[in-house]
């Protein structure tokens, strides 16, 4: 342990605002490299899981100092041991099932609602934070969840539309198609990391599909590799997911 972070361990308002912040930052620093990969989970998810967990960490540490201060008498009027870490627990269970709840997978293969589920959490964990009282962290933990939803789109969707890895969603007239579409994503330069079909049958009157995970050569924009694929033979539908 290093003795001069001593302070820092301590609950102030400058240790809460540090300890937030690293956490919204390292979250995000994660989520920012699974984004530019194309990857469900992304800048702000990472961020709000990481802001929410560090929010309960310290949540414990307060309600441990407050059992043994502030709360001392009541404390005592109980026989049995308290654990404050298991105070949210029946909470963070039940939030569970209603954010995996906002969490679906479109029929293009692209999983969308996982920052509302993130964000759902993050906001239990600062109701538990309310309720015991604890005004400093609520306060600083809002500020940085209110910045991360209402400010960071922008700067999430620049990184990702910059980004080197993009995944692909294609409706073909027939399978046929496909090798010349694969020809036309090699004379592009674009190396390509897989390929998922799904074969549509002639019952649910769909067309076939495929999603490709492609890598970009430096400064590639996305909608030129988006038009070229698009004037392909059999293609009858092209999107970025």
């Amino acid at each position: 342990m290093i003795s001069a972070l001593d302070p820092l361990r301590a609950l102030t308002p400058l240790s809460l605002l540090l300890r937030l912040l690293l956490a919204m930052l390292f979250g995000g620093l994660i989520g920012l490299e699974r984004g530019r990969k194309r990857r469900a989970a992304g800048f702000r998810t990472y961020m709000l899981v990481c802001l929410g967990a560090a929010m309960t960490s310290v949540l414990s540490q307060y309600l441990h100092v407050m059992m043994n201060t502030v709360w001392l008498e009541y404390a005592s009027l109980s026989a049995r041991q308290i654990d404050m870490s298991r105070f949210g627990e029946k909470v963070f269970s039940g939030i569970g099932f209603l954010a995996a709840g906002t969490i679906i997978v479109t029929g293009r293969k692209e999983v969308k609602g996982l920052t509302t589920a993130a964000g759902l959490w993050a906001s239990a964990c600062m109701g538990i934070a309310i309720g015991a009282g604890f005004y400093e962290c609520v306060v600083i933990a809002f500020a940085l969840m209110f910045f991360c939803i209402h400010f960071l789109p922008a700067v999430e969707a620049y990184l990702v539309e910059n980004a080197r890895n993009m995944n692909i969603y294609i409706e073909l007239r027939s399978l046929e198609s496909m090798g010349e579409l694969l020809g036309q994503v090699k004379a592009l330069g674009v190396q390509v990391y897989s390929v998922e079909i799904d074969r549509a049958n002639g019952e649910d009157r769909r067309y076939p599909s495929a999603v490709l995970s492609v890598r970009l050569r430096p400064h590639q924009p996305h909608p030129q590799i988006l038009a070229a694929l698009s004037e392909v033979t059999g293609v009858t539908m092209i999107d970025e997911i």
